[in-house]
């Protein structure tokens, strides 16, 4: 089964359209075509639907897109062991990341990762800790970095690095100039959440109910998909809320957001880089691990 046409079938299953396959292919739409009816034809199945605009999988194609993955990524982990034997690095790494690890850590380590080793591809899908976890777990992803852990069977949990999160208000709140509040202060404040899954939101309410909060109890007037989303809520005064340091602290510094300390909690949650147990790594995630470790211990907090 060729290789190539795999590749094409991939892409038009994960793009769902030939257009945009062809053009991530950089392949003549009509191409495309011929490779997907060459392999229904090698099969003898059906592999798509094509559904107005839309291209997708047929059962069959569902079947022949996981194994088509698998093969894809064992010919890309053999061209990674020989360049490694060569003492060279090089292939394609696809890494995931929640908000924060992903926007505002991982982007600096790659780039200096990519330096090191021109020749290799990177490419970084942020998303929610929750979807992180679950590409992960189904392959695919090879590692992920992430801002909360949960029991799960299928994954390991590597601590490497951690940071601050701070409650953070808008100019002209009452709380502006405090000292501190109290954690019962709290309660009657609007706030803004990040959705369920996400790594901030999970650590905040580990945090709060550690120290006996009703996190059940907050009043909350928006549930919002970005770090960067509740930013722009909190100065719209929309509300208050508790995120990463990281994220505010160049809108602490120009005075358009102020992070009020909480009397007696320090948010401090860690970072992990998860992987599926038992999964054979290829020599570039390998590698990189070593070096994401090591670039790690200058950015935790203390």
């Amino acid at each position: 089964m060729d290789l190539r046409r795999l590749e094409v079938f991939c892409k038009v299953v994960e793009l769902r359209s030939f257009t945009k396959a062809a053009e991530a292919a950089l392949l003549s739409q009509p191409t495309i075509s011929e490779h997907i009816r060459s392999l229904e034809e090698t099969l003898g199945e059906k592999l798509v639907d094509r559904l107005g605009r839309e291209v997708l999988p047929t059962p069959a194609g569902q079947i022949l897109y996981r194994y088509a993955i698998r093969m894809l990524r064992l010919r890309e982990e053999a061209i990674q062991a020989m360049a490694a034997y060569r003492g060279d690095l090089s292939g394609r790494l696809i890494l995931g990341a929640s908000t924060i690890p992903g926007t505002y850590i991982l982007p600096k380590i790659l780039g200096s990762f990519k330096a090191r080793h021109p020749s290799i591809q990177l490419t970084l899908r942020i998303s929610n800790t929750a979807e992180i976890g679950g590409a992960v777990l189904r392959g695919d992803l090879e590692t992920g970095m992430v801002g909360s852990r949960w029991k799960d069977r299928g994954l390991s949990f590597e601590e490497i690095c951690s940071e601050e999160l701070v409650l953070a208000v808008f100019p002209g709140h009452p709380w502006v100039g405090r000292h501190e509040v109290g954690m019962e202060e709290l309660y009657g404040q609007p706030f803004i959440l990040r959705q369920r899954g996400s790594g901030t939101r999970m650590a905040m309410a580990r945090v709060l109910e550690a120290h006996g909060f009703d996190f059940s109890q907050l009043l909350v007037v928006a549930e919002v998909g970005t770090t960067e989303a509740v930013r722009q809520s909190i100065k719209a005064r929309i509300g208050i809320s508790i995120l990463s340091q990281q994220a505010v602290e160049e809108d602490i510094q120009r005075g358009s957001l102020a992070a009020i300390p909480l009397r007696g909690i320090r948010f401090y949650r860690p970072f992990y880089v998860i992987q599926r147990k038992n999964r054979q790594l290829s020599p570039l995630c390998e590698a990189f691990l070593v070096y994401l470790r090591m670039e790690s211990r200058e950015i935790s907090a203390p």
